[in-house]
């Protein structure tokens, strides 16, 4: 009996010892870099790019203090603060005095209220991630251009510690090879570290930050100032249902989440003209197919040893709201549960955190800030 009693002891113990181990594996994901720890976050889009999402509110008035502190309040940790080439310099390539103002404020309102930034370089004239400008791909001119952009950018930001801001060399890059990103990445990576050795520095992969795409994403060895970022907005048909800028944008029947965003009797329907339009609409997705998809990425940065952070993750407020709240709870229980950061597109507008009244959707923010 005792050698039993004895057998069972030790049987435990391994299966006690060997449990938090498994579990340390599963949400093993490398840390964010020492001082620029972040975790849930804002975009601040249609301010210091894409501005006429403004509605005529004037840019100083469309963010400022107030926001910023509400945010904080509400428990998030960061914003990321998209940037245009065309707000910030003019074409004669003189900076806008006004914007750039702007940007310091929202910095020092970051500081006051102990939130952390990103500034992400988001539009280049040569470069827009909604149509695939080949100029900096193909013309040295556009890519130099790029990078005295970020040497600019340097030389007003540096001050800033690094601890609070950090740079992301540019939003959803279009190219027609990944190495022509991966080459241009290494440029301006170097630029910045001969600038600024200290400075966390945002990347994602060719072709919109796909996750699909992190396999062809190529890094400097060794840099551990790096944080890996990948875009989220599947499913396609259901996030962005009637989103004008979009080719599916006539498609006004019903859509679902989870499931099949558009069933095939839905489907069936439309007219031809719209059935064209809708090809992998049909396709199931929960949880477990978000989970799939984002592990793609997860692979990568964890072979890579560096943090992966969602930079972009929404679903327009046309969808119905009930399936709108599942497709959130979802999408951040697998991002949070692999040990991603995140920051929610956006902060106003048809993809944000606030009503059309402007003010906060309380449920909304709850399922996205609590534990």
């Amino acid at each position: 009996m005792l050698n039993i009693y004895k057998s069972l002891v030790a049987t435990l113990l391994i299966l006690m010892l060997a449990a938090p181990s498994a579990i340390v594996f599963a949400q093993d994901a490398p840390r964010m870099p020492e001082g620029f720890n972040i975790q849930r976050g804002v975009n601040i889009s249609h301010w210091l790019s894409q501005s006429g999402g403004r509605n005529g509110v004037a840019q100083a008035d469309y963010f400022t203090e107030k926001d910023v502190s509400l945010l904080a309040d509400k428990g998030f940790d960061h914003i990321r603060i998209p940037v245009e080439e065309a707000e910030l310099w003019d074409y004669r390539e003189e900076k806008y005095k006004d914007a750039w103002a702007l940007l310091h404020k929202a910095i020092g309102w970051c500081k006051q209220y102990h939130l952390r930034a990103i500034v992400d370089m988001h539009i280049l004239r040569s470069h827009h991630f909604n149509s695939k400008n080949i100029a900096l791909w193909d013309q040295s001119a556009a890519q130099e251009r790029f990078l005295q952009c970020w040497r600019e950018l340097s030389a007003e930001l540096k001050k800033y510690p690094s601890n609070l801001v950090a740079y992301e060399l540019l939003n959803e890059p279009v190219a027609d090879s990944a190495s022509q990103w991966n080459d241009l990445a290494a440029r301006g990576i170097a630029l910045i570290r001969e600038l600024e050795p200290k400075r966390v520095i945002v990347i994602g992969s060719n072709h919109y930050q796909s996750y699909s795409t992190f396999p062809q994403l190529k890094v400097p060895t060794g840099d551990n100032r790096l944080i890996l970022s990948f875009h989220y907005y599947n499913p396609f048909y259901f996030t962005h249902y009637k989103a004008s800028w979009t080719a599916h944008k006539d498609y006004s029947g019903p859509v679902h989440y989870p499931g099949a965003t558009i069933t095939s009797k839905e489907i069936a329907q439309q007219p031809a003209t719209i059935r064209n339009l809708l090809a992998g609409s049909s396709e199931e997705y929960d949880a477990d197919i978000i989970e799939q998809q984002i592990m793609t990425a997860v692979r990568v940065a964890k072979k890579l040893k560096l943090p992966l952070y969602c930079g972009e993750w929404g679903c327009l407020n046309t969808v119905n709201r009930k399936d709108r709240l599942h497709w959130y709870k979802d999408v951040k229980k697998v991002l949070e549960k692999n040990g991603i950061a995140w920051t929610i597109w956006d902060y106003k507008g048809s993809f944000g955190i606030l009503d059309d009244n402007g003010e906060p959707d309380d449920k909304l923010i709850k399922l996205l800030t609590r534990d």
